[in-house]
């Protein structure tokens, strides 16, 4: 763009191209009028809405890790099992 903000022309053998100026505009994602929308008043601008975004993949991630690795002993989560249910057990797969 020159001072007067206006795109540069690029001539290339006699031909003449303007370079596009929406490449210049910053336009909002989809993503971010959304959460600016339906926040209730709580996000007012772009940044804002970008922080939230950024929080929400992050809050995201620590879950899927505390899902996949588990957040405890294994062990302890089961039921014990009543003298008949492991002769039945016992029974069924030859233990």
């Amino acid at each position: 763009m020159d001072q007067n903000n206006r795109p540069s022309h690029i001539v290339f053998e006699g031909e003449e191209f303007q370079r596009s100026a929406r490449s210049f505009n910053s336009e909002k994602s989809g993503m971010i009028q959304w959460v600016i929308k339906y926040s209730g008043g709580l996000v007012k601008n772009e940044k804002q809405a970008s922080y939230v975004l950024i929080g929400f993949v992050v809050l995201v991630i620590i879950i899927s890790l505390f899902l996949i690795f588990g957040g405890g002993s294994g062990g302890s989560n089961r039921i014990p099992l009543t003298p008949e249910q492991r002769s039945f057990l016992e029974k069924v797969h030859g233990l």
